[in-house]
């Protein structure tokens, strides 16, 4: 008799799971049930789903929601050292998808958008014309313009970034050309024309106010590039409107408690250097409020009340102890339960407070874990300040670093802030008591980078008066100073030292040191990890530790406790902590001792 396998149970499962998502999509209780799911929670239906399968889906959401569905969606992020890019290629995607949900459809939808991204994503896509500007007046004796010579002028002006001969009208076979509405309308990319025109036919045959101020929009985008005259270095008009969307949307996604990628490492590169006490502060050891942080808060605070991303994920007791006769509560209900089983709805962050038992990094962490108990059971007010300031701190590393040279995912945000605040809060500046203490004659404030951390517990009370984010920073800047730029000068001196007959090896051992100098001198050492490859010829477990450690986020890898402990079993090359105490750094300096004789063997 054959028996099922926890496996074979597992797969069944997510079959069930995929199936009941596929029916929620086509079922009549969708339309109902979307506006009450949070936006990041449609985003990622459609990353799971498709976007052409999710028609119903984007057409069923209310305006505030598409809203913030694009803020996320039409943005991409290259890597963490980059700005978000508008991505044009999937504008041309939603459009594709609200067309083919229907023409009607698609018009309503897209005239409840914002109409300047609606200008800046079409303006990608076409120039707009007035007919009459190519006709001749009765009082001219010049010849006729060149109609195709002037529409074709400016085409290949590279709007994006990622325009492509491929994409561009170059001449009248291509057949990206049409009258819309009065307007001439000239094709700048291939992809997607179908759907742009049916679009603004739709528009014009019923939302004509918005159609013409959207073509309005695209004419005064359509003039070819302006003559360099060397006089101003302003933004051609169409960057200029593209920079104004992105702005919106960054004051929109700020109100929503997410950190724009800009602010995110400016934070990150102000919090690397050496906290300084104010000067003329009342209370020794207060130290420098970061102004990022304090324009963050004060955004989120501005925020209205009907925020897009606002919409309720849950069904409000009332809603459920009541339900309407059409049982619209218990659907709501039952799809998040659906939902949140196939890992749809936002993950809430491992727990702060949870047993120290219960995971050897939340052992780890201590000192925060013993603060932020107190005020939860002191003070509710203070708590969720402190707990609102730990979001701010994983948003900021999930907008503005990386770790192992990749973005962090939520928990591993969530669990590094913690980290590095617990880091802060053992090598605190003045030891605490300077922190609090109204006496002149307090301990004076020491760099970070010089500090020693103590021995002793901050007092219970110790964040009713001092945020985390100042601990954060202190922690921040040890890890910059005591790992990252330690390992790097470490490792110098550990290259000078080396030899090796292969003169390929030896060379790219050079060219190793030589970045590694360059970026230090810099401040910025993990820009040299690329480099770091040819350890792995003398032993790739050093290699991994080095690069663990070598990082904008250093971390502690497997393979680095794995060399002090002299183990020879398998480890996973990918498996690390964060470093949260004052012993881990420890381990740190044991390491870079011991690196030159791992590397020799």
């Amino acid at each position: 008799m054959s028996k099922i396998t926890p496996r074979q149970t597992a797969s069944r499962d997510q079959d069930s799971i995929e199936h009941r998502l596929a029916r929620l999509l086509d079922g009549p209780s969708l339309a109902r049930v979307v506006p009450h799911l949070p936006p990041e929670t449609l985003h990622q239906l459609i990353r799971h789903r498709g976007l052409e399968a999710c028609g119903d889906l984007v057409t069923s959401a209310t305006p505030a929601q598409l809203t913030s569905l694009l803020d996320i969606d039409l943005w991409r992020q290259a890597d963490s050292q980059r700005d978000e890019q508008f991505d044009v290629a999937r504008f041309g995607e939603w459009l594709e998808v609200l067309v083919d949900s229907g023409h009607s459809v698609a018009a309503r939808t897209v005239a409840a958008l914002d109409r300047d991204l609606v200008i800046v994503g079409l303006s990608r896509y076409l120039r707009v014309f007035d007919p009459g500007i190519f006709e001749p007046t009765a009082q001219s004796d010049d010849e006729p313009i060149d109609r195709q010579e002037a529409m074709r002028e400016g085409d290949a002006i590279d709007l994006d970034g990622a325009m492509h001969a491929d994409h561009v009208a170059s001449d009248d076979s291509t057949g990206l050309e049409c009258e819309v509405g009065g307007y001439l309308v000239r094709g700048r990319r291939g992809d997607a024309w179908d759907a742009v025109v049916t679009l603004l036919g739709a528009l014009e045959a019923e939302q004509n106010n918005y159609f013409h101020a959207v073509m309005q929009g695209c004419r005064r985008l359509s003039n070819s590039r302006p003559e360099v005259d060397g006089l101003d270095d302003l933004l051609p008009a169409p960057e200029q409107q593209l920079h104004d969307v992105t702005i919106e949307r960054e004051r929109r996604r700020s109100q929503q408690a997410y950190a724009t990628p800009a602010d995110a490492r400016a934070f990150l590169q102000m919090a690397r250097q050496p906290k300084r006490p104010r000067s003329g502060a009342a209370v020794p050891g207060s130290l420098t409020v970061n102004p990022i942080v304090a324009a963050y808060f004060r955004a989120a605070d501005e925020a209205p009340e009907s925020s897009p991303s606002t919409a309720p994920a849950t069904p409000s007791p009332s809603a459920d102890a009541h339900p309407s006769a059409d049982g619209v509560s218990e659907s709501i209900g039952a799809v998040i339960e659906l939902l949140a089983e196939a890992g749809m709805m936002p993950k809430r962050p491992r727990a702060l407070l949870e047993a120290a038992d219960a995971d050897p990094q939340a052992s780890r962490l201590a000192r925060v874990r013993r603060l932020m108990e107190y005020l939860r059971d002191t003070d509710d007010t203070t708590y969720l300040t402190r707990s609102r300031e730990l979001a701010f701190l994983a948003n900021t590393l999930l907008a503005g670093c990386s770790v192992q040279s990749r973005p962090f995912t939520p928990q591993e945000a969530s669990d590094a802030a913690a980290a590095i605040c617990n880091l802060g809060l053992e090598y605190w500046p003045a030891r605490w008591s300077g922190a609090t203490s109204h006496d002149a004659s307090a301990p004076r404030i020491r760099d970070t980078a010089t500090a020693t951390p103590g021995d002793r517990f901050p007092p219970d009370s110790f964040l009713v008066d001092h945020d985390v984010v100042t601990a954060f920073e202190v922690g921040w800047s040890v890890l910059h100073h005591d790992v990252s730029l330690f390992v790097a000068q470490q490792l110098v001196s550990t290259l000078d030292d080396l030899d090796c007959v292969d003169r390929d090896i030896r060379r790219e051992l050079a060219a190793l040191r030589r970045k590694l100098v360059e970026h230090c001198d810099a401040g910025t050492p993990w820009l040299a990890r690329g480099a770091a490859d040819v350890l792995a010829m003398f032993d790739a477990t050093a290699w991994i530790s080095v690069l663990g450690l070598l990082d904008e986020c250093p971390v502690m890898p497997a393979a680095l406790t794995a060399i002090l402990e002299r183990r020879t079993t398998t480890v996973s090359p990918t498996e690390f902590d964060f470093i949260s105490t004052a012993a881990q750094i420890g381990d740190v300096r044991t390491f870079m001792r011991r690196l030159p004789d791992v590397l020799s063997r």
